[in-house]
């Protein structure tokens, strides 16, 4: 699963939100005003730099990725191949307008914990298992943000949608 064709794949979102763009007829700046209509007008929106550069980028950052998605009404697990039929059936949260999506990291840390002792893991052999780094894994136990594919490798470990890691908020 680490680092294989099975990950989240960065460019294929590139390109959806390319042919979206250009079937609404939208240049990148406006598409990106309306990535970020999300949430109170104060909040900081998503950089048209940010999702153009996903073509070439190996990590994103998990929450600009999700209103990306979220812009696109698809889950995440639409970019990942050869997921389970359950998981590729997952959709992302419906909200009112004013409501940005973020990834819950406690939450999704104490899954992975969970699960890890369960299964008798160590951090460092359920690294090697997911690709994920052991400080990344960790750092989610303080509420920090994540990345794709970082997410999809552990939900997918988890054998759950990344929905079920997603909460509202205000910001």
């Amino acid at each position: 699963m680490k680092g294989t064709t099975d990950d989240f794949d960065l460019k294929a979102l590139h390109a959806a939100l390319d042919a979206e763009r250009q079937v609404r007829g939208l240049t990148w700046a406006q598409a990106t005003r309306e990535i970020g209509a999300v949430g109170p007008v104060t909040r900081r929106p998503v950089a048209s730099s940010t999702i153009t550069s996903l073509r070439t980028k190996a990590l994103a950052e998990a929450d600009g990725v999700l209103q990306m998605l979220r812009w696109l009404g698809r889950a995440p697990e639409s970019f990942v191949t050869g997921v389970p039929a359950d998981l590729a059936a997952a959709a992302l949260p419906r909200t009112n307008r004013p409501a940005v999506l973020r990834f819950d990291t406690r939450k999704l840390y104490d899954a992975i914990s969970r699960a890890r002792e369960a299964s008798g893991m160590t951090w460092t052999e359920m690294s090697a298992a997911t690709g994920v780094p052991v400080s990344h894994m960790r750092g989610l136990a303080r509420g920090g943000r994540t990345a794709f594919p970082f997410v999809t490798r552990l939900t997918r470990w988890l054998r759950e949608p990344a929905s079920s890691f997603v909460r509202l908020s205000q910001y």
